[in-house]
């Protein structure tokens, strides 16, 4: 049996002995026919960076292949803004190697994940997916490898407090029950996540933990491996539907908003990627540190930070999050471990010392095998984010840098080694540029860049207008200085988007 296959959860996988990579229309059709699926559901990202769903009940098999083979109608002005109601037609077509059965339909029921086309047959150049397509496609196209990616999902928990084993104010990270309430929730969306697709590398207690008004205010996370970018965005997008659905089942509110309260930490959206070329991590060279091309990515990303922003930061509590001690950035520039920069390069497995055997004394494990786990970090998003914007953006910024012979100068003027808002490092800090400080400030900054994401047709022109009118609407431009220390004005602000994206 295949080792990649025999513990994977998905059942379509199960069923099928095959990757969701090579699932066929074929193999969907006998999936429905032999486990009695009774209704199909297609679901697509919209404007507003949820999950839409269209619900086929099943009547017959030449009906299933109709859907399957030329998919359905949409009116796209109801989804997107920018397209004119009076020629707003789009097509759905399900993506078979999304596919998964749904874990809260009451009859079976099988769930894939579409793509946009348009009146023509042609991919819709504006959808969000399609964009992150092509930012990925120029990525290979250019340098020779792929762009992976993996999210940090943060995420609150809130139900009534039964006053038992009380939390420690922000002292939540890593915690065990009985302290933490919601580890059964969590691993509970885990597994949920995992038969839907989703490739998780851990889920665990964040930082965030507090009681407010008889109520608890639980953090968490759930963390990714790294997949080909778009399944990334794709699994991010599921595991988030999954979250919020399990969440209202059992009765607790869920957020992924990036400010939760004054005061306590908010949520971000961290999004590792790393550079793979014929099975192997480029991120690291020979020698053990981080490689040229990984330092020239970096560099890109670094370059266009300030306007990614717009694709990663959509409502004006964003940057109530980005603020100083924090752990969230607010300077363009990256360290090694450092979770005050804006691009951190975590931990890695280079050490030549054998930690399994110490831990272990009868183990003696193979060290000329070593993980190729290295990534690099973007600490900048959170849950308002548009998650196929945001990686394609990324994609964009470290092709370009890769492609800048200027890239590895940057990306030494732009390290820093030291948490960046201390105050003896004040003179460094003010060497750095920083990142926007509302959605005023990200719309300009995609303004001023919108040629390097306009290139190639990768972001299109309907698409950078949109943002940038939609992020100057909220007219946000001094709102950090108009709020103060009002924790009423604040709390209203983090009410009215406490479900954004």
């Amino acid at each position: 049996m295949d080792k990649t296959l025999n513990l994977n959860p998905n059942r379509l996988v199960q069923f099928l002995q095959k990757s969701p990579s090579e699932f066929t229309k074929q193999d969907i059709i006998r999936y429905v026919k032999e486990n009695d699926i009774q209704m199909v559901n297609f679901m697509y990202p919209a404007d507003d960076n949820r999950l839409k769903t269209l619900n086929f009940i099943i009547n017959s098999e030449e009906y299933l292949d109709s859907i399957l083979t030329y998919g359905e109608r949409v009116d796209g002005s109801s989804l997107f803004p920018f397209i004119e109601a009076g020629n707003s037609d789009l097509y759905v077509l399900p993506r078979y190697s999304t596919a998964f059965l749904d874990p809260f339909a009451e009859m079976p029921t099988l769930t894939m994940l579409c793509s946009f086309f348009d009146k023509e047959g042609k991919p819709m150049g504006a959808s969000p997916q399609e964009t992150l397509r092509k930012a990925s496609e120029a990525f290979h196209r250019s340098t020779g490898m792929d762009f992976y990616a993996m999210g940090e999902l943060e995420y609150y928990v809130i139900s009534d407090d039964n006053g038992l084993f009380p939390a420690r104010d922000q002292k939540g990270y890593h915690e065990s029950a009985p302290y933490a309430k919601f580890n059964d929730f969590r691993t509970t969306c885990m597994h949920l996540i995992a038969q839907a697709g989703g490739q998780i590398k851990y889920g665990h207690n964040e930082v965030g933990n507090f009681t407010l008004d008889g109520r608890i205010y639980e953090q968490n996370e759930i963390e990714f491996l790294p997949v080909p970018c778009i399944e990334a965005a794709d699994q991010l997008m599921i595991a988030k539907w999954i979250i919020r659905t399990q969440g209202a089942r059992m009765g607790y509110d869920v957020t992924f908003a990036p400010k939760i309260t004054a005061g306590k930490a908010g949520s971000g959206l961290h999004i590792h990627f790393k550079i793979m070329k014929d099975g192997h991590n480029m991120m690291l060279g020979a020698d053990g540190r981080l490689s040229d091309v990984a330092r020239k990515a970096i560099a890109g990303i670094l370059e266009y930070a300030d306007a990614i922003t717009a694709m990663g930061n959509k409502v004006p509590t964003s940057y109530f999050r980005l603020v100083p001690h924090q752990e969230a950035p607010t300077s363009i520039c990256w360290g090694d471990r450092n979770r005050s920069v804006l691009v951190r390069v975590p931990l890695g497995w280079s050490g030549e010392r054998d930690m399994c055997s110490q831990a272990n004394p009868l183990e003696t494990p193979d060290m000329a095998n070593k993980p190729e786990k290295q990534t690099a970090e973007l600490r900048s998003a959170d849950g308002s984010a548009d998650i196929y914007q945001l990686i394609a953006a990324m994609a964009v910024g470290a092709r370009l840098g890769i492609e800048d012979p200027e890239a590895l100068k940057k990306a030494d003027e732009r390290y820093v080694n030291v948490n960046i808002h201390d105050d003896a490092n004040r003179e460094r800090l003010a060497q750095l540029k920083s990142l926007p400080d509302s959605c005023a400030a990200s719309a300009d900054a995609l303004e001023a860049a919108r040629e390097a994401f306009e290139k190639e047709e990768i972001f299109s022109e309907r698409m950078i207008n949109g943002i940038i009118e939609k992020l100057r609407s909220y007219n946000d431009a001094n709102l950090r200085a108009e709020t103060g220390d009002s924790q009423e004005k604040m709390l209203a602000l983090v009410r009215s988007f406490w479900h954004c994206g």
